[in-house]
């Protein structure tokens, strides 16, 4: 699972660089920063004209009966179930981001990061819904580097994998099993327990 992750365009060149190009073309735009929630608008990687380009999206398909968002797709099931296949098929996009977070048993809040580079890249999944471009981020099972905190993660691409998740539908549906990267992790508060009096 994923369901906050952050973008840092303080430290980033490259996703300072997408933001600034987006909003430069899309007149009135602004697109969030910092801590990444789901329905906030954000940069995303995605085909145009042949070429992966940044455009802005909101994170999330709309729920079942229009009761909150759908955030994450599983890599197991993306080409086979009805809401996802299309967009698997036709419709892959990629997220940068500085980190993403996921919660521990203890409810201790970690970051997870590319210990390589400022900058690592989710696959994810994208639909047009009311002129407004709308994405999911594709899950896998946890590699070693996460397994004690969550047994779900977001399917990690290396950045010369990008244009080929994008634009290449068998090259991409390939990718759907490999296990991710390692990642450094860091919990910035740990939660205290107090016993009764």
């Amino acid at each position: 699972m994923c369901g906050r992750y952050q973008i840092d365009d303080e430290v980033s060149v490259e996703i300072r660089s997408m933001i600034e190009k987006i909003e430069q073309k899309t007149a009135g735009v602004t697109l969030k920063r910092g801590e990444i929630y789901p329905t906030n608008l954000v940069p995303v990687w995605m085909p145009v004209n042949g070429q992966p380009e940044p455009e802005a999206a909101v994170w999330g398909f709309p729920g079942f009966s229009g009761k909150g968002v759908l955030i994450n797709a599983r890599a197991e099931t993306v080409p086979d179930k009805k809401t996802f296949r299309a967009c698997m098929e036709q419709r892959r996009c990629v997220i940068p981001a500085s980190g993403f977070y996921e919660w521990d048993t203890g409810k201790n809040k970690i970051y997870f990061r590319n210990p390589h580079e400022e900058v690592l890249y989710m696959a994810g999944l994208y639909q047009q819904i009311d002129r407004e471009v709308r994405f999911v981020i594709v899950t896998t099972q946890a590699n070693a580097s996460m397994l004690d905190v969550h047994n779900r993660m977001p399917l990690l691409l290396r950045k010369e994998e990008l244009k080929d998740w994008i634009l290449d539908e068998r090259r991409a549906r390939g990718m759907l099993a490999q296990e991710p990267y390692p990642l450094e992790k860091f919990c910035e508060f740990e939660q205290a327990r107090l016993p009764f009096l």
